[in-house]
């Protein structure tokens, strides 16, 4: 297939994109950035310098290619709907990125025993987040699920905390890159409040692997969570402190001078729970990922 992906020059779409490459598809990648375009060509990807917010730019890209993965923004709505108008009644693949912050409970470090299914975005649930950034999330979600409906071949992927190293031109996990950048301002790793608080993780190949079998054969309108293990964010900042040699974790203060870190985003993400199964990849999809052990991996290659 020829696939368009957006946000190729990111963590997620650069990672899949190469993976596209490797089994054997052609790839053509947007960027905002045209420093970029170069980059991504070396990588056998051919560059589309634009924006999420260059309507013609989506369309002809969309229309032109056997399928769409859109990995650039889980919250930016105009861009989807472009797509899926783009898509519409063609039955091309549409794989739409969301995050599993949806289902987050901010915690203020400390654990929670919800863990979510994927029948949250099922016809007729009426389940909506309590908060109106990721209520806004999940209807995105919900509009691109129900594309299905105007003949395109959709399915969203709401990964949860990814970690590993990127394959294309962005290499550094959100999360934990966050930790690294507080440890390495201050010289130690912080972690929110007692950092008991629990996110579901995966290995950045393995999400790469399950866009690959999502784009070959999923079925319409289907959600998939996409994790493989869990892991206290405790447990994750002892590992950094260990990898880094640095001292901690120790408890957060938003107002000491060396906090990098917004405080919606500490006690919204870096302190919340994100809890979630995966089981559709798995049984709809043949998803299979090796990599199990957030902390194992941060040790052996965190630097």
């Amino acid at each position: 297939m020829h696939v368009f992906v957006t946000g190729a020059s990111g963590y997620i779409g650069g990672t899949v994109a190469v993976r596209l490459l490797q089994a054997g598809h052609q790839v053509s990648g947007l960027t905002r950035d045209p420093a970029k375009a170069g980059r991504l060509a070396r990588l056998g990807i051919e560059p589309v310098v634009g924006s999420l917010d260059d309507t013609d730019v989506l369309t002809a890209r969309a229309r032109r290619a056997d399928a769409v993965v859109n990995a650039a923004d889980s919250d930016h709505r105009a861009a989807v709907e472009t797509l899926i108008a783009a898509l519409s009644g063609s039955d091309k693949p549409l794989i739409h990125t969301s995050g599993s912050s949806t289902v987050g409970m901010g915690t203020e470090g400390e654990a929670s025993e919800a863990v979510h299914g994927e029948d949250l975005l099922d016809p007729g649930s009426s389940w909506e987040p309590d908060h109106p950034v990721r209520a806004a999330r999940v209807a995105i979600d919900r509009l691109v699920l129900g594309a299905a409906g105007q003949g395109v071949r959709s399915a969203v992927l709401c990964d949860s905390l990814i970690y590993g190293h990127g394959r294309g031109p962005g290499r550094e996990s959100v999360l934990i890159a966050a930790l690294v950048r507080q440890a390495r301002a201050g010289g130690v790793v912080r972690q929110v409040g007692p950092g008991r608080n629990i996110w579901s993780t995966v290995h950045v190949d393995d999400v790469a692997d399950l866009y690959l079998r999502a784009l070959e054969k999923t079925p319409p309108g289907t959600f998939y969570f996409v994790a493989n293990g869990e892991e206290s964010f405790g447990a994750i900042a002892e590992a950094v402190a260990r990898a880094l040699g640095l001292p901690g974790p120790r408890p957060w203060d938003p107002d000491a001078p060396d906090n990098v870190w917004d405080p919606a985003f500490a006690r919204h993400a870096l302190g919340a729970n994100s809890r979630v199964r995966a089981r559709r990849a798995r049984e709809l999809l043949g998803w299979d990922p090796r990599h199990r052990s957030i902390t194992d991996w941060i040790l052996r290659e965190l630097r």
